[in-house]
């Protein structure tokens, strides 16, 4: 179904007279029900706020896509609806809207809804599509311009179907925290695919769930399977298939390399990890390039535990706005506020940490079954002293001792299948985790860590100094990969044991490349094209809030002036964090934290921006001398 058919000259508004999102939905609304398309206005209404509460549809670069199926709509249409001065529609950029397209659905439509909502969404991408609309001066040529579109589009298809490739390359793109990676990814690699003229389709694991899910008939299509990922994804689906399984940020370095190896069949079958053998078989060929299953399943663990991290780090930091020592009860600023807090951060959120990392590192190795081994593992580490080297132990040592009972078990009667998650794996691999913890890791790891934090209370200055540089350095050398994770991992390690001038380093290192990026486009706008200018305003955000990962399009784009720039900006913040003594009780939030160093001392406070700010000059400076100026920059 054509675009023109759901769009009519009866369903345009080309001044809308709203100011606010929730006018811009009433007026569209009544504009439908105008022109005969709604069964019950309110209801269609109350289904369109319905949806904007999942999440906006501001979609950004000027546009909104309300959309709802619902009973209230008597026939499929699309409403357009223009405001040349923007109005806030809370979209995800953060500007104005200009284009509102409201999509009703009929209950019993089928794909319309999803189909017209997937190529309105392809269409308004295209930066000239876009200026038209917002230059037309008539409903005619606002159906002109959809007209055209749709036989550019219709000329693409046919080119496309007369290609070799018998279906669309498909990509699944996943990072630990979901946050910033597997967006970034995703966009890069479908605006390569346009420009290179590839079909493409990705599914995004983030934070929100699982989004634009491949189809089994799509799978079975595919010339080639893109899975950019740096934590757990659903691989099963892919058995048989050739798959490129990649690091996500290589997505976003190198998406061209990947779609032209996916286009051209140029990657491994894919083989079930399903089976004990396939999982050995899997962790002695992994290809170069590709992630080690072992990073893999710890940072299943990690991003799984981070929520818990997070909340639980930032309510224990503002408990102590009531003072230090407030949620102590025989302490005289004593407060029951505060004390909750404490409590509901420290000792709920905080007591969960090393039980869900464990969890769900078993839970990444052996599926379902190894979660609740893990999980045992993981509480009695945590509960015996053997802290968060203990809770790694017991994640693998759960994983793998549930995938050895899958290889023990695989011989029993098919009549006992279904007793082996309920009873048979749980009952065993909680035996065999819990035996080997308590008796033969527990003791000597709470020894060890025993033994480090003395060694690193006992550290002089120097020698902190040394550790504060690395660790810094580590948080810039892959902006959210490996090494990143790695040290912050280390960081979350250290707070958990009472050590908090570690993780201060290591915020610090984290925070200093997207502004230190960010301020060189301010300073320096003839090293930069306006893309990149763009960029440096949202890094400023991504920076202030302690996402590394904001400084990753920079980087792609000159990784030679780039990457020695922040990695010397952000270990000499790291460096200085250790110097001044910086204590810091949450593990992220960035800016927004800052106030929680030193048991809120105003003088520590000012000495660890100062650190983030001599950290983030010095990386500003660097790109600004390497970088060479360009002559003819875009307006």
């Amino acid at each position: 179904m054509r675009i023109t058919e759901l769009l009519t000259k009866e369903t345009m508004i080309l001044n809308l007279e709203a100011d606010s999102k929730d006018r811009v939905i009433n007026e569209l609304s009544e504009k439908l029900e105008r022109a005969g398309k709604l069964q019950d206005l309110n209801a269609f209404k109350k289904a369109i706020h319905a949806r904007e509460k999942e999440s906006t549809t501001g979609i950004g670069e000027g546009i909104a896509i309300p959309h709802a199926k619902t009973a209230a709509v008597k026939a499929p249409a699309i409403v357009f609806g223009r405001s040349n001065a923007g109005i806030d529609y809370q979209s995800l950029d953060g500007q104005p809207a200009h284009l509102f397209f409201m999509i009703a659905a009929t209950e019993g439509a089928n794909q319309t809804h999803l189909e017209a909502l997937s190529r309105l969404s392809s269409f308004l991408m295209d930066n000239e599509f876009r200026k038209g609309l917002l230059e037309a001066r008539t409903e005619e040529e606002v159906l002109q311009a959809f007209d055209q579109k749709e036989e550019e589009n219709a000329d693409e298809e046919e080119v496309e179907e007369t290609t070799e490739a018998t279906g669309k390359i498909l990509a699944v793109t996943a990072c630990p925290t979901g946050i910033a990676h597997t967006y970034m990814a995703a966009d890069a690699l479908k605006a390569k695919a346009s420009e290179m003229g590839y079909s493409v389709k990705v599914e995004t694991n983030g934070s929100g769930g699982v989004k634009n899910r491949l189809t089994d008939e799509e799978i079975e299509k595919a010339p080639g399977i893109i899975v950019a990922a740096d934590t757990k994804v659903e691989m099963e689906r892919f058995k048989g298939k050739k798959v490129i399984e990649v690091p996500v940020a290589e997505a976003i370095r190198k998406p061209a390399d990947l779609l032209k190896q996916a286009a051209n069949g140029d990657a491994p079958v894919y083989k079930s990890s399903g089976s004990y053998e396939d999982q050995i078989s899997e962790k002695k060929n992994e290809r170069k390039g590709k992630q080690s299953a072992f990073y893999k399943h710890l940072m299943n663990g990690v991003s799984n535990m981070l929520p818990l991290v997070v909340g639980g780090g930032i309510l224990i930091a503002l408990s102590f706005i009531f003072g230090i020592n407030a949620a102590d009860p025989d302490d005289p600023s004593y407060n029951a506020f505060a004390a909750a807090l404490s409590t509901i951060g420290g000792g709920n959120a905080f007591a969960l940490m090393i039980p869900v990392l464990a969890g769900f590192i078993a839970m990444s190795i052996a599926d379902r079954p190894g979660l609740a081994p893990g999980l045992v593992g993981g509480l009695m580490a945590s509960t015996n002293g053997a802290g968060f080297l203990g809770g790694l132990i017991a994640g693998f040592l759960a994983g793998y001792a549930v995938l050895l009972l899958k290889k023990l078990f695989s011989g029993l009667p098919q009549s006992l299948e279904g007793l082996k998650p309920v009873l048979l794996y749980p009952l065993f691999g909680i035996f065999i985790t819990g035996i080997i913890m308590m008796y033969v890791v527990i003791e000597p790891v709470g020894a060890l860590n025993t033994g480090l934090e003395n060694w690193l209370s006992g550290m002089g200055t120097t020698n902190k100094l040394l550790l504060g540089l690395i660790l810094g350095g580590m948080m810039a050398v892959d902006m959210g990969g490996p090494i990143n994770k790695a040290a912050f991992t280390f960081g979350i390690a250290m707070i958990d044991a009472g050590n908090l001038t570690y993780h201060a380093a290591i915020m610090a290192g984290g925070m200093t490349p997207p502004l230190g990026l960010a301020l060189a486009t301010t300073l320096f706008k003839n090293r930069f094209n306006k893309t990149e200018r763009e960029a440096g305003k949202v890094a400023y955000v991504m920076g202030a809030s302690f996402i590394t990962e904001g400084a990753i399009p920079f980087a792609a784009a000159d990784p030679g002036r780039v990457i020695p720039s922040i990695v010397v900006g952000s270990s000499v913040a790291g460096a200085l964090t250790m110097l001044f003594n910086i204590a810091l009780p949450a593990p992220h939030g960035g800016a927004f934290v800052i106030w929680s160093v030193n048991n809120i001392s105003l003088t520590h406070i000012l000495l660890y921006i100062l650190a983030i700010v001599i950290g983030t000059v010095i990386t500003a400076l660097m790109v600004g001398i390497l970088k060479k100026s360009r002559p003819q920059v875009q307006a």
